[in-house]
């Protein structure tokens, strides 16, 4: 069936989109890693500004129980013009300190620093957020020190919850919310956490390796798990979104019209939760797809 996925422009001139989050209304709400804002494309593909979070490089983001968007920074790269025009990070600004978790206000763009800091360690480059039903949300931080946090916004927390980890990017949850899933950029794995309680994870065997593994490269960024425990993982490999079964099965790749060494999240959205957005960084565009199946009702949405 992914041989029938199709994906479509739904936006453009976006500076380095990541961790959609699309709205009840058909509006798509983006972090741009370049310019550090938080971004909404309407249904027509117009982007306008919700707000300019500051702390260098928004990097990921998610709906929490309060109808907030919680965005994850990476405290700011340097940027480089590839010859076909693309844009791509090229390692932390000279003046880099830390990275930053902020609350936003989606309708007013009212923007509150949360989080530097994690068991009095400063964050570092951050990635993906998911939250749990109790309120509580995982961080992926790539780097330089690889760790995943554990952060309650409503009462001020933030611990870390593995450090088990090698550049964790993307981070989702089971349907069940039992298991943790994390991708990693440089080895390529799709690694698995039981959840044995809020912020408390056991590793066990990992679900899925990128083919290519075992050399030098970026394999995996961002990703989203749909209704049927699928995970649907940016593959910058081969500019694609890899689906992967709940038991580990390689079902396909969808890649973007375009290819883009730097495709870099999905997330599902539509009334249905069948239309699939995929966010191409260095192109900056934004894609929608029909999905076979629905996605994951996710625990907070707007």
């Amino acid at each position: 069936m992914l041989d029938e996925v199709e994906l479509q422009l739904a936006g453009t001139g976006l500076a380095f989109p990541e961790g959609p989050i699309a709205e009840s209304g058909g509006a798509v709400l983006a972090v741009e890693v370049e310019s550090g804002a938080l971004v909404r494309i309407s249904p027509d593909g117009v982007r306008t500004l919700v707000a300019d979070v500051g702390g260098g490089g928004a990097n990921g983001a998610a709906i929490g129980p309060d109808g907030a968007v919680y965005v994850a920074s990476n405290g700011g790269f340097n940027w480089l013009t590839m010859e076909d025009g693309s844009r791509v990070p090229a390692g932390f600004v000279d003046a880099w300190t830390h990275g930053t978790i902020h609350r936003v206000e989606p309708h007013t763009g009212e923007v509150t620093e949360l989080f530097t800091h994690s068991d009095g360690r400063p964050l570092g480059s951050l990635n993906d957020v998911v939250f749990d039903a109790g309120g509580g949300c995982y961080v992926a931080d790539t780097l330089p020190d690889s760790r995943i946090h554990y952060a309650v916004p409503g009462r001020g927390e933030i611990h870390i919850a593995t450090d088990q980890v090698v550049t964790p990017n993307g981070a989702g949850l089971s349907p069940d919310g039992t298991q943790l899933y994390i991708s990693e950029t440089f080895t390529g794995r799709i690694r698995v956490f039981d959840v044995t309680g809020p912020g408390k994870l056991v590793e066990t065997a990992d679900l899925f390796t990128h083919p290519a593994s075992g050399g030098e490269g970026y394999f995996f960024d961002g990703l989203t798990v749909d209704s049927q425990g699928n995970v649907i993982v940016a593959d910058l490999m081969e500019s694609a979104v890899r689906v992967i079964s709940p038991d580990g099965k390689d079902l396909g790749l969808v890649r973007t019209p375009e290819p883009d060494i730097m495709v870099t999240c999905a997330a599902f959205g539509g009334p249905d939760r069948r239309t699939l957005y995929v966010t191409s960084g260095s192109r900056g565009k934004l894609y929608k797809a029909q999905w076979p199946w629905p996605g994951l009702r996710l625990h907070y949405e707007i």
